[in-house]
């Protein structure tokens, strides 16, 4: 491989993010300590509860809030340089192991954007809870620097590398709150089963190299036509058909579609609510993103019957079982974060439904528009329901107890705008006008009608109508079930949350009632990727 520094343009919002990382590592050096203003808990019941998931302090500790803005500065800078390719023509980096394209700079500018709200909404929850450290904010930006090389890489060594630095850096940030059982157990839970999922991905890519020679997707790619056409070594269309199986099934695993969701529930209610709400956002982007270009990129030749004809019946049956039973296994939650973990396997479903629809190529632009945009909406209405959810917990400053419906009663009382707030998120979820749920869900199952796949569109109306029901019960607690409580949401410290559930709900709203600017802005994305 020979080294173009051009190249390293292409990726350069992985390369800010990076290095905003290593600096809030080496600013560690340079802390002074000064005296906490500890902000006392209203109640004595609020008191034995932070005691209980806060780590232990001293009277002084150096004072970190600034990392919370320097890693939003970080985000936003990312994100700028995410947005300022997208209309560049699309180039590929460092011998096609990745490729810099509208499709990759999408989800780039997606996991910044969920990124640069997370910090906003972890920094007031992480000042209450008295547990701001300085590497939270290092490992989120190394996180999300893995995330924007996943959606660029080409090549199933790349890809296996950025899988692994965003993976690592979110098991820590599950067990971050070091206190009692529930996240560390949530952290192994993540560590063994994402390491399960990677053996399997490798195995894939294995495989992928026997059948041609090579990890790159391209190379897959000629050796899938080769194949179709009785040509290549004896055996190879075998080898391919096994490692698009394992290939996806290792990715099946990141994006929570069933049967590989089992670490969900228990991940998600386990991991501060911050993290939970970046993960959902962030890991589904960025996990998409390569799923895709996987199969579409290196196995989805249309003329070719180991492409769309063999891994498009797989997706189709992965996101009919997900869709329903994601939405199944939701109803009797009444946790919310677990209700919202299994909310994400449902969604997982009707991302897949856009990836089954880019395996016909006349209708892979709509497609990918669809995806994209699904993925986009997504991020912002599930940041900011976890980021009230996050104000909720921090409420009782227990984890596990602070989400559950009773404690959602009579919100509207206390908090009419973080009721409203939580109640537009929910609706959009729920995929109901005008909401940017309800256009995603919209572009998603058009592409699939287009694509021949009709009765899994249908399929998806049905199930997301079932989603009503567990969505909508949050929404009759907060403004119909009586007050059981007369405590309300501790104040001070919450301007950052304040901005941040604003900006998700501006979001959230523009983009149901104005889709057309956010599809402007990724159509040129969705007519080039895959050609």
């Amino acid at each position: 491989m020979t080294f173009n520094a051009n190249d390293l343009l292409g990726v350069l919002p992985a390369i800010i993010l990076s290095i905003g990382a290593l600096l809030l590592l080496m600013s560690e050096v340079f802390l002074s300590t000064t005296r906490a203003a500890a902000q006392a808990p209203a109640s004595p019941g609020e008191r034995v509860a932070q005691t209980a998931t806060a780590p232990e302090i001293s009277s002084t500790q150096p004072d970190r809030r600034y990392q919370a803005w320097l890693a939003a500065g970080v985000a936003a800078l990312g994100l700028w340089a995410a947005l300022s390719q997208l209309g560049d023509p699309a180039i590929s980096l460092f011998n096609g192991a990745a490729m810099s394209d509208g499709f990759g700079r999408v989800v780039a500018a997606t996991v910044c954007g969920a990124l640069l709200i997370s910090c906003f909404v972890a920094f007031g929850y992480l000042e209450w809870l008295r547990a701001t450290r300085g590497e939270f904010y290092a490992l989120t930006l190394f996180s999300a620097a893995g995330m924007c090389l996943l959606a660029q890489a080409t090549d199933l060594i790349v890809i296996f590398v950025s899988l692994e630095v965003m993976s690592l850096a979110l098991y820590a940030l599950c067990a971050y709150l070091r206190r009692g059982k529930r996240p560390a157990e949530a952290a192994f839970k993540y560590f063994i089963l994402g390491s399960f999922a990677s053996a399997i991905f490798l195995y894939g890519a294995a495989l992928g190299f026997g059948a041609t020679g090579s990890t790159r997707l391209a190379d897959i790619a000629a050796g899938v036509r080769l194949a179709a056409t009785g040509g290549g070594p004896g055996g190879s269309a075998g080898l391919l058909f096994a490692s698009v199986a394992l290939l996806t099934a290792g990715f099946a695993f990141k994006v929570a579609a069933v049967p590989f969701h089992m670490w969900v529930p228990d991940v998600y209610d386990g991991a501060p609510a911050p993290v939970t709400g970046f993960m959902a956002a962030g890991v589904k982007a960025a996990a998409f993103a390569v799923l895709v270009r996987i199969l579409v990129s290196g196995f989805g030749d249309p003329s070719s019957s180991i492409g769309p004809h063999g891994w498009q019946q797989i997706i189709v049956w992965l996101a009919a079982l997900t869709m329903f039973f994601g939405n199944l296994l939701a109803v009797p939650q009444r946790s919310v974060k677990r209700m919202l973990a299994y909310s994400s396997i449902a969604h997982a479903g009707y991302l897949l439904v856009a990836v089954a629809a880019m395996g016909n190529a006349p209708s892979r632009p709509d497609a990918t528009q669809g995806l994209l945009f699904y993925l986009a909406s997504y991020g912002a209405t599930v940041i900011g329901a976890f980021g009230v959810v996050a104000l909720i917990e921090r409420k009782f400053a227990l984890a596990g107890t602070g989400d559950d419906l009773s404690s959602w009663a009579g919100l509207s009382e206390r908090h009419p705008a973080l009721a409203a707030a939580m109640s537009l998120f929910m609706l959009s979820l729920a995929g109901v006008p005008p909401t940017a749920g309800f256009m995603a869900k919209l572009t998603v199952f058009r592409s699939a009608i287009e694509a021949g796949l009709a009765p899994l569109a249908i399929f998806g109306v049905l199930t997301s109508v079932a989603g009503l029901y567990y969505y909508l019960r949050v929404v009759v607690y907060v403004y119909m079930v009586p007050e059981g409580r007369a405590d309300s949401v501790p104040g001070g410290r919450v301007l950052s949350a304040s901005i941040a559930l604003a900006s998700c709900a501006l979001i959230v709203l523009w983009m149901g009632i104005m889709p057309g600017s956010f599809s402007a802005m990724i159509q040129s994305a969705s007519g080039s990727f895959g050609r």
